[in-house]
């Protein structure tokens, strides 16, 4: 029923006509419960979401019930309980009583995994989802004001947009993680770098929502009426551009978890002690040719599904927001 904000919410007969005749009951619904129920018919939209949600749940709570601290270095073992192997290379998962580790150690301080994991998940997803809200938010300014305004103000920032977009993005932002952090920036430095030199993109998609909606009759209704052009900008013409928003929004998440964990691997991001999957990963490197391949596989693996949840979820809202899907 594309195009009509009604749904069918019951069929019965109608009493004393027999069965042929049917009473049908309308319920009016809004452009949001439209895309809602959209959403939900995407069923890897759905599984993405629980999944997303899951992980990010893990990364609140996780860290507390876990009786490990991520960063305290315990007594150190020779042998790994109940095997032959030398603790120094680090000890495979065990799910015994005695010596539960579920993901195994590290090699070298002998850490828990499982509790450095959890613990690397909640910067990691801070530094994606912060640094793609902080871009949506200069690009939708950006590009709403290039494309309202259009002249010389369009002229001007999509030249910035294009410098930006005509960068090596990831090199860059090695050189300038290296110039600010000398390799060991920040989490909220890393955040900002990614922000920073991240909007330009979407700034572009505003910027041709704005230049199709801005000579619509109800822009024109509202400067007749004398409404000023901020108020138009922000009132009446972004809330009709939120639906590609959050969809470039959402899809970002995921590309800036993995340059996060590439720049931190590298060893040009956060700081190495501060524990996030791409550290993790970089710790691991001497040891893999010892045979600690859980050290490497569980921070992977979640940085794997986290991206996937996270594209899963922005595939559903791309269709979910879309004004000509069908419900």
């Amino acid at each position: 029923m594309a195009g009509y904000n009604a749904s069918i919410e019951e069929l019965e007969p109608v009493p004393g006509s027999g069965n042929t005749d049917f009473e049908v009951s309308l319920v009016s619904l809004n452009q949001w419960q439209l895309a809602w129920r959209r959403f939900l018919r995407h069923k890897m939209a759905v599984f993405g979401t629980i999944l997303l949600l899951s992980i990010i749940a893990m990364a609140v709570i996780g860290p507390i019930l876990v009786p490990y601290d991520a960063l305290k270095v315990p007594n150190p073992l020779l042998y790994c309980p109940g095997t032959t192997h030398k603790a120094g290379s680090g000890c495979p998962p065990s799910f015994s009583v005695a010596y539960f580790r579920p993901f195994g150690t590290t090699g070298g301080l002998q850490e828990d995994l499982f509790a450095l994991v959890m613990t690397g998940a909640r910067l990691s997803l801070l530094i994606g989802i912060g640094a793609s809200v902080i871009s949506a938010v200069i690009g939708a300014i950006v590009g709403g004001v290039a494309g309202y305004f259009g002249g010389w103000t369009d002229g001007i920032l999509m030249r910035v947009c294009d410098v930006l977009l005509s960068l090596p993005i990831l090199f860059v932002i090695l050189v300038v993680s290296n110039f600010l952090g000398q390799g060991k920036s920040d989490w909220w430095t890393v955040m900002l770098i990614f922000a920073v030199f991240g909007w330009a993109g979407l700034a572009r998609l505003v910027r041709s929502v704005f230049l199709s909606l801005k000579g619509e009759t109800f822009v024109d209704a509202a400067r007749a009426v004398g409404v000023s052009d901020y108020r138009i900008i922000f009132r009446h013409i972004l809330p009709n551009s939120v639906s590609p928003i959050i969809v470039a929004t959402t899809l970002s998440v995921a590309a800036v978890i993995v340059g996060e964990a590439f720049v931190s691997f590298l060893g040009f991001g956060v700081n190495p002690i501060t524990p996030t999957w791409g550290n993790i990963l970089s710790n691991a490197q001497n040891f893999l040719s010892q045979g600690n391949w859980w050290w490497t596989f569980f921070p992977g693996l979640f940085l794997v599904l986290t991206v996937l949840a996270v594209n899963f979820m922005g595939d559903g809202l791309r269709d979910a927001l879309d004004p000509r899907a069908r419900l």
